[in-house]
């Protein structure tokens, strides 16, 4: 009985601390997040079906600038390498059922360096051969820099997208 407690406290305590740094964001907003302009725009709706019930479909927009000095980077030390945190912000729409493999949320990420990479190998006649191909350097997000994603959100009908935004840095 302890545990079980500790763990409902535990979780409790986890998910109220990942929503007291989300802010509200509405409709054609513009949040600042960690010297980042986040805006989220609704760009069109229509009525659909699903499972017998009606829902309201969007599609929505949204953009993150880096409004400060500060550039965020992250250089690869071998290739490949498996990269997870290259989101700046997250925008989570809490009433959005993903009914028909719609989207909850939008993590806008930070843009990838390609770099074109040259080997040599002995091709199937057994020629010496030089190709190129294009490899992921590091990931970058510069002061400036505009970031932006679609995404598809399907909430109850007659309710507008409840869109929260995260910083992930």
């Amino acid at each position: 009985m302890k545990n079980l407690t500790f763990l409902v406290s535990l979780s409790m305590a986890l998910f109220f601390g990942i929503q007291a740094n989300a802010q509200k964001i509405s409709d054609g907003q513009t949040v600042e997040v960690n010297g980042m302009s986040v805006t989220f725009n609704i760009l069109n709706k229509e009525s659909v079906q699903a499972g017998g019930k009606s829902y309201d479909r969007y599609k929505v927009s949204a953009s993150v600038k880096n409004s400060s000095d500060k550039a965020y980077n992250i250089r690869l030390s071998s290739y490949p390498q498996i990269v997870s945190n290259i989101g700046l912000v997250e925008l989570d729409c809490i009433n959005a059922t993903g009914a028909k493999l719609t989207s909850k949320k939008i993590e806008l990420k930070m843009k990838a360096q390609m770099i074109n990479v040259s080997y040599s190998a002995y091709d199937k006649s057994g020629k010496f051969t030089t190709n190129m191909i294009p490899i992921t350097g590091s990931y970058y997000f510069d002061p400036g820099d505009t970031i932006s994603d679609n995404a598809i959100f399907i909430v109850p009908q007659g309710e507008k997208p409840d869109v929260s935004v995260r910083n992930l840095k």
